[in-house]
């Protein structure tokens, strides 16, 4: 099975790479888009700021193809956010493949600081993304804004309000949480991404 990894200006590709090693699959890190379309899966990571990676995905027409790829494709963190269709980290209009806007969460209490880092627990699972997961799982997120709960919701988190915490449509998968670095869960869904048909 041949994997793409997308390269474009955000960070957490390497650990991605050490997360697919750990279950004996390979990858490769491109930004060509012949050698995306060519793979057998996708993933669309993602550390780093909407509007920036959004201009680098269109200065390569990344943009276009992401959004015609006919394979599964996951994307996670921000490139779950890039799937949505308007994100309000410095007014970016995104991909549109999710029809879900990504908001800024604002704090409700001292306590909940923000950004969201470290673990919380995602449930409502509603897809083959999760097969073997309980309910409650726990994985691993940093984040300051979210995707509204809507059509294509397959799991929630709650962190200041109920919010999706992954997304579905189609061929398209997206996680909130960073499964790379989600211990056995995070692997799991790796490679249920992996199997699905």
């Amino acid at each position: 099975m041949s994997i793409a990894i997308i390269q474009y200006n955000a960070g957490n590709i390497q650990s991605v790479l050490y997360a697919l090693e750990r279950i004996g699959a390979e990858a490769i890190v491109t930004d060509n888009p012949e050698a995306i379309m060519a793979a057998d899966r996708v993933i669309f990571p993602g550390v780093g700021e909407a509007s920036t990676a959004m201009n680098y995905l269109k200065e390569r027409n990344l943009d276009q193809v992401i959004s015609a790829l006919k394979q599964p494709v996951l994307g996670i963190c921000l490139g779950m956010q890039l799937m949505c269709s308007y994100s309000e980290e410095n007014s970016t209009n995104c991909l549109g493949i999710f029809n879900e806007q990504v908001k800024q969460f604002i704090p409700t209490e001292q306590s909940l600081k923000v950004p969201q880092m470290g673990w919380n627990t995602i449930h409502h699972l509603k897809s083959d993304l999760f097969k073997g997961l309980a309910e409650e799982s726990y994985a691993y997120f940093v984040h300051g804004y979210y995707a509204s709960i809507g059509a294509h919701t397959i799991a929630q988190t709650n962190y200041i309000l109920d919010y999706s915490s992954a997304l579905q449509k189609d061929n398209f998968y997206g996680v909130q949480f960073h499964p790379e670095k989600s211990a056995a869960v995070g692997e799991r869904i790796i490679q249920n991404f992996l199997n699905i048909k």
